[in-house]
């Protein structure tokens, strides 16, 4: 497979992982392990280099902020970070599910767009990408609660640092499903929804 430019992203994931190691060992390890992790998502995938490069981007620009007390500096910087991130996350997966099967997406055959299997494929595509966004914006959430109870008290929580970021997350997702639901042919259209049949001999 061939190096393409977000790979520098992937690069630059791994090197963070050291670099916070050393410099904040375990919780530097662990929140670094999972930026790399996921930033391996979207070459799985094939997801486009300019979403795989704003999706990646993200994920080290708000774990480095974390490590780096940016969000204590500048407060509305988390919100903003939790939104974008659980956006981008939210695109990510319903991607995912489209590559399995398991959804309706925009992928083109060699006779032109493939005919969508439900009746109405854009509201499906807002409600699962927000709903699965808004889910792991839950995770993320109880993540950091666990991580300061068990792990780092420096780990930030509260009620209303909680909910200020569920709120951001969940506004993101729904603008993530609500973009994806647009990448999506409108139902009852000839070219998108009618399947093609094949000749009988």
């Amino acid at each position: 497979m061939p190096l393409i430019a977000a790979d520098l992203v992937r690069v630059a994931a791994a090197v963070s992982l050291v670099a916070g190691t050393v410099s904040y060992g375990w919780l530097g390890f662990a929140l670094f392990s999972l930026v790399l992790g996921g930033v391996m998502l979207p070459r799985a995938i094939g997801t486009p280099q300019w979403l795989d490069v704003l999706y990646g981007g993200v994920l080290l620009f708000g774990a480095w902020a974390a490590q780096l007390d940016w969000y204590v500096t500048v407060p509305w910087l988390d919100l903003v970070v939790h939104a974008v991130a659980t956006g981008l996350i939210g695109v990510l997966c319903w991607q995912t599910l489209v590559r399995v099967g398991a959804l309706p997406g925009p992928a083109l055959d060699d006779d032109g767009p493939a005919p969508a299997t439900v009746a109405r494929p854009r509201l499906g595509a807002v409600v699962v990408t927000s709903a699965l966004a808004a889910a792991l914006a839950g995770l993320w959430e109880i993540g950091e609660w666990v991580g300061h109870a068990w792990i780092d008290p420096r780990i930030q929580v509260g009620y209303d640092d909680t909910v200020g970021d569920l709120a951001a997350g969940v506004l993101g997702a729904v603008i993530a499903g609500l973009l994806v639901a647009r990448t999506l042919p409108r139902p009852g259209r000839a070219d998108a929804a009618t399947p093609v049949r094949e000749e009988r001999r």
